[in-house]
C-alpha cells in the first residue's frame, strides 16, 4: 500500500510542478523525494509523473490519485486534530485565512477579545487572496477563513457574520466633495482605484463602475486599503471604502471626502468559512458567533 508520506510527496510535486521545489516544501531532499515517488509509482504499478520534458507534469492518472490523496490527506489531519483537541474545549493553534481588505481594522479587536475569553486558543492569522485561500481551506491547508460574499466553493460551510457599508471617497478638492445630495449620474466617467483584479474587492468596485457609468483605473491599482485612499487623498482618483474601515481610521476623513450620493445604498456581505466535516466545527461556530457578536455590538 502507498504510503500517507508518499501521498504527501505527490501532491507537492502536483502543487509545484517542479522536484526540487517541491522537496523544500515538504523538508526533505530532492533524491529522497524522487526515490520516494518511484517506489510509489511501482507499488501502484503505473506510471504517476511525465518526465519527458522539461517541466514536470502527472500524467492524468497521476493528477486523478493525486486529487483523491488531498482528500485522504485532509482526512488523516483532522483525526490528528480530532485527537488531540478532544476535551480541551476551544484550544490550540487554528490557521486562520482573512483578506487584507477586513483583517488590519478587524482582526486586531477580534485577536484580543477571543484571546480574553478563550486564553488556550491561538490564531496564526494569514492574508491572501480571498478565491487563493478558499481553495486552502478546501486542502486543508486553513482551518478557518473570513471573506467576502459570494463565495463559490464546495465541501464548505459558509457561516453570514456581518454586512458593512460601501462609501465612495474622493479628493477633498474634488468639484462633487462637500455636496448634498449628488446624484449618481453625476459620477458617470469618474474612475475608481481598487485593488488588482485577483481580490473579490476589485470584483465588487467593478460592478459597483458598470452600474454607475465610470471605470477601473487599472494603471494605479492598489496594494491595500491604505494605500487606496492615499491615492484618493492625493488625487488620482475616486475609489470605494469599506464602513468598518472608515471607522478605524481616525484620520480618513482628514485625507478624502465621502461623497454623499442620494440613494446610495452599496453593501458588502462578509462570512465564516470552514470545511464541512472539519473536526473542529463546533469550535469554528463559537468563533464565528463571536465575531458575529462583537461587529453587532461595535458601533
Amino acid at each position: 500500500m502507498p504510503s500517507l508520506r508518499q501521498l504527501q510527496y505527490l501532491v507537492a510535486l502536483d502543487d509545484h510542478r517542479h522536484f526540487g521545489r517541491a522537496a523544500f516544501a515538504v523538508h526533505v531532499s530532492q533524491p529522497t523525494l524522487s526515490q520516494q515517488l518511484r517506489t510509489l509509482e511501482a507499488r501502484l504499478g503505473a506510471s504517476l509523473i511525465d518526465r519527458s520534458g522539461q517541466d514536470v507534469q502527472l500524467t492524468p492518472l497521476g493528477r486523478d490519485i493525486a486529487a483523491r490523496a488531498r482528500g485522504i490527506l485532509v482526512q488523516v489531519r483532522d483525526l490528528s486534530d480530532l485527537a488531540r483537541r478532544a476535551g480541551k474545549g476551544i484550544g490550540g493553534t487554528l490557521r486562520f485565512g482573512v483578506t487584507p481588505t477586513l483583517g488590519p481594522y478587524l482582526m486586531p479587536a477580534i485577536v484580543a477579545g477571543l484571546h480574553r475569553e478563550q486564553p488556550d486558543l491561538r490564531l496564526h492569522i494569514r492574508e491572501g487572496i480571498p478565491d487563493d485561500q478558499v481553495r486552502q481551506v478546501m486542502r486543508g491547508e486553513l482551518d478557518m477563513m473570513l471573506c467576502p460574499m459570494p463565495v463559490d466553493a464546495t465541501g464548505i460551510v459558509v457561516e453570514p457574520l456581518f454586512s458593512e457599508r460601501m462609501f465612495v471617497i474622493a479628493p477633498p478638492d474634488h468639484p462633487l466633495a462637500g455636496q448634498k445630495d449628488i446624484p449618481a449620474s453625476a459620477i458617470k466617467g469618474e474612475g475608481f482605484l481598487t485593488l488588482d483584479r485577483r481580490h473579490h474587492f476589485h470584483r465588487q468596485t467593478r460592478d459597483i463602475c458598470e452600474q454607475l457609468g465610470a471605470h477601473i483605473m487599472h494603471d494605479y491599482e492598489g496594494t491595500s486599503l491604505d494605500s487606496i485612499r492615499q491615492m484618493v487623498g492625493s488625487g488620482i482618483g475616486l475609489a470605494l471604502l469599506p464602513e468598518r474601515y472608515m471607522a478605524a481610521e481616525t484620520q480618513a476623513a482628514e485625507v478624502v471626502a465621502t461623497l454623499d450620493i442620494a440613494g446610495w445604498n452599496a453593501r458588502r456581505s462578509i462570512a465564516a468559512l470552514w470545511r464541512t466535516g472539519a473536526a473542529f466545527s463546533d469550535g469554528f461556530h463559537a468563533i464565528a458567533e463571536f465575531i458575529r457578536s462583537y461587529v453587532n455590538e461595535t458601533p
